[in-house]
Formats: structure tokens, C-alpha cells, sequence
């Protein structure tokens, strides 16, 4: 009774003590590579030859009839594929000529070709796809991850960012927000150069045993002020201090790249002391090695609507390479199997060309590619199709909210179970509507 106690108070001001989920998990950690601008499905995915065939020619009327898209008018010709595809591994898994490394683990994931989404614009599309919602202010998948099972590591926080892309996402800071989750929840964004968090390293004249007394008298009063009035932004507030005071020890050397051994760097790809995607995926491995729940990093360089052939050539060579070695040194390292990896877009692009040339795509929610690898997941397996021209999905539809459900169900939780209240209602990621679990590409 008294250890009960003592765990009830450790809890109540310890927001991410670890926690098992209720139901059997596959996963216990995530890595999400969120190719943010929205990577065209058409020319890494899903090869069509009747688009090919009718590349320069007018879509058929109904299949653009009532369609609206981002910028352009449906009427315009439609463009074939740029790219040349082939089949590989053992799984037969089709794959555009700009993936070789991806081809080479391809019977460790599992592809979806037919997922869909309710927005057609950046911003909402990628608040959509972290949040389960098309508006501000709801918590991120990496927010509800950590509410349900809590931080394993008491050094790093339990949710890392990282943004190696051309800019910051569309859709900012509320990729990660915690909303209306205590903000303990909140994802922290590290630096790829440098101190990984600002403000590590302490003011001069100011010793580590001065810092203590000082966090320790702090939070002294901090926890009378959380006995007094119960507001879990007190517990937020403590935690936060703690962490930052350990993390001046553990982020530097988490993020030391320097210590990893030739033959791994050389694998990503990554080069210590220059910022890359290469690094950040070896940083993940590194981070969800030492306990961290969620990593995602947001590359935001997808968004070709013009120079669409240089465009995805350079995205590909800087991309392809670290995520296949992730998977591979993960596999290596016995973590895949409770680690999921999660690599899309918030949407694909349209079969129609964009502008005057022939080198663009415009948004497209119809129909787009993810994919995703360990942590349950059924290794090898293509899911759904689409049409003769990638336009809309045909077979197997999988929703942003199915997409939600499913991460949750192999972490454990029931989706429709993971509930925080909030304005009077038991809000849930799934939001309201009916989602399911995507079993065809679980273990």
C-alpha cells in the first residue's frame, strides 16, 4: 500500500513516468520520417503505363468531374511518369529507379498505396496527419504517444524533432504541440549543429553545485504551489527543470556522432558536425537507443510543383540512402522489432501537369504512398490500389484516421480507448468518426 503511495505521488509530479499500455504491444518506440511538401506517388510508388500512354492528353471527364484541386484547373493534360520502375526484392515490390537503397530492405516494409486524406493544401494537410485534425490546437501523435506510455529515459525527453528540410513544416510548431495535453507533452525540437538545445551549457561563474541548490530550492516551492493547487502545468514546469539540468550532461552526448565507428557513418551516409537527413536518422537510432519514445523528422522538400525531375533526384539522393541504413541498423541492433518506422507525406500529387512545361504536379488528397517498417508490421507486403491513372484509390482505402487507429492499436492502446477530457467530452486521435485498424499489414 505505502509503494502504491509512493508511485501515486511519483506520478503526480512526474507527468512521463513509463507506463504499460493496457492492451499487447507490438511497438514501443516510433520513428516518423515525415516528408513534408508531399513526395509524388507516381514517380517513386505507383507506375502506371496508362498515364504514360496518355501522357500530353486530356484526363477523361469523369474522372475529374466535381474534383477541386490546390492550383490548378482538373482540365490539364496529363503527365506521365518521369522515372523508370522495377521489381524487387522478394516480396516483387515495385519501386521507381530513384530508390535503389529502399530496394535493397523492401521485404522489411510494408506499402500502402492507398491512403487517403480530407485536405488539399499544406498547412492543414500536415496538422491533419500529426493531429488527427484540420484545425489548431489538438495534440500531436507524438503528444498522445507519450501520455499513454510515459518517457523510458530520464535523461532525453520522451519526444524529438528534428527539421532538415528547406524550411520549417507548413504547418509549424503544432506538427508537435501537446494542445490541450499538459505541455509536458509537447514534442522538443533539437538543433542538428551545436548545442542540440540552447542554453545547455550554464552562464559563467555559475557551478554545478550553485545550479543545484538553486533547481532544488526552486522546486520546493514548486511543489508546495503543486500541492496547493493541483495544475498539472506545475508538474510541466518541475519536469522541465529536472530534465534540462540532466540534459546538459546526456544531449551532448547523445548527439556525438563522433562516437559512432566508421562503417555506420559510412552506411547513413552522415558526416559529424554537418547538418543532414544522414544525421538525423542516425540521431534517432541513437536517441530511441537511450529510452526516447518519439522521434520525427520533418523534411520539408517535397513540394515540386515545378522542376519536378531535379527536384525528387535530390530529395531521393538525400533521403534514400539514411533510410534504408536506419532500417538496416536498427534490424542489426535487434530494434525494429518495437520500433516502428514511418516514412510519407500529408498527401501525393496530381496525375495532371502543372504550368506551361511538363516538369510539375499539384496537390493531390485523392490517392498517395507511405510506407512503414518493424514494430509489428508485416514485412514485404504491398497494400491497395488506384486506378489506371493514380487518381483515386480503388482497393483497400486507408484514411489519415485508420492510419491513427493502427499506430495506436501497436503501441497497445484501443483508439477508440486513448481518451484525455477536455471542454466537457472524452477527446480521442481518432476524433469522432469511424476509423479501423489496418490488420492487412500487421504481423
Amino acid at each position: 500500500m505505502q509503494q502504491l503511495a509512493s508511485e501515486t505521488a511519483r506520478a503526480a509530479t512526474d507527468p512521463l513516468t513509463p507506463r504499460q499500455p493496457p492492451l499487447p504491444a507490438r511497438a514501443k518506440n516510433v520513428i516518423y520520417l515525415f516528408m513534408g511538401g508531399a513526395p509524388s506517388h507516381l514517380e517513386l510508388f505507383d507506375y502506371k503505363p496508362q498515364l504514360a500512354k496518355y501522357d500530353g492528353t486530356l484526363p477523361p471527364k469523369q474522372l475529374i468531374e466535381g474534383y477541386r484541386a490546390a492550383f490548378i484547373n482538373p482540365n490539364s493534360t496529363l503527365l506521365g511518369p518521369k522515372f523508370k520502375f522495377t521489381r524487387n526484392g522478394e516480396c516483387g515490390a515495385e519501386l521507381s529507379e530513384l530508390l535503389p537503397c529502399l530496394a535493397n530492405v523492401v521485404d522489411d516494409v510494408a506499402i500502402v498505396k492507398s491512403m487517403v486524406t480530407d485536405a488539399f493544401n499544406h498547412a492543414p494537410a500536415q496538422i491533419l496527419m500529426s493531429t488527427g485534425s484540420q484545425q489548431f490546437g489538438k495534440p500531436s501523435l507524438g503528444a498522445w504517444t507519450l501520455y499513454g506510455l510515459g518517457n523510458e529515459s530520464q535523461n532525453l525527453p520522451g519526444f524529438v524533432v528534428f527539421s532538415t528540410g528547406k524550411k520549417g513544416p507548413s504547418g509549424g510548431n503544432s506538427n508537435w504541440g501537446s494542445g490541450f495535453l499538459p505541455t509536458v507533452h509537447q514534442g522538443v525540437t533539437f538543433r542538428t549543429t551545436g548545442d542540440p538545445v540552447l542554453y545547455l551549457s550554464s552562464p559563467p561563474g555559475v557551478d554545478e553545485e550553485l545550479q543545484r541548490s538553486s533547481l532544488d530550492a526552486i522546486n520546493t516551492l514548486n511543489h508546495k504551489h503543486l500541492d496547493d493547487v493541483g495544475d498539472p502545468e506545475i508538474a510541466t514546469r518541475i519536469n522541465s527543470f529536472e530534465m534540462a539540468y540532466r540534459m546538459q550532461a546526456s544531449a551532448p552526448e547523445a548527439m556525438d556522432l563522433t562516437q559512432e565507428p566508421e562503417h555506420i557513418l559510412k552506411m547513413y551516409g552522415a558526416e559529424p558536425g554537418k547538418p543532414s537527413f544522414a544525421n538525423t536518422c542516425l540521431l534517432a537510432r541513437r536517441l530511441v537507443e537511450r529510452g526516447v519514445r518519439f522521434v520525427e523528422i520533418f523534411h520539408e522538400a517535397w513540394d515540386q510543383h515545378g522542376a519536378l525531375v531535379k527536384d525528387l533526384q535530390t530529395n531521393c539522393q538525400d533521403t534514400d540512402r539514411p533510410t534504408a541504413a536506419l532500417i538496416k541498423d536498427l534490424k542489426q541492433r535487434g530494434l525494429l522489432d518495437d520500433t516502428l518506422v514511418i516514412w510519407g507525406g500529408e498527401f501525393g500529387r496530381t496525375p495532371m501537369v502543372q504550368g506551361g512545361g511538363n516538369d510539375g504536379r499539384d496537390h493531390h488528397p485523392n490517392c498517395f504512398t507511405m510506407w512503414f517498417a518493424g514494430g509489428g508490421i508485416k514485412p514485404g507486403v504491398t497494400l491497395g490500389e488506384s486506378d489506371e491513372f493514380g487518381f483515386n484509390v480503388t482497393a483497400d482505402r486507408v484514411h489519415v484516421r485508420d492510419l491513427h487507429a493502427t499506430i495506436l492499436h501497436l503501441l497497445g492502446f484501443d483508439p477508440t480507448q486513448l481518451t484525455y477530457r477536455f471542454q466537457g467530452l472524452d477527446q480521442r486521435l481518432i476524433g469522432v468518426e469511424p476509423a479501423r485498424i489496418v490488420s492487412e499489414i500487421i504481423a
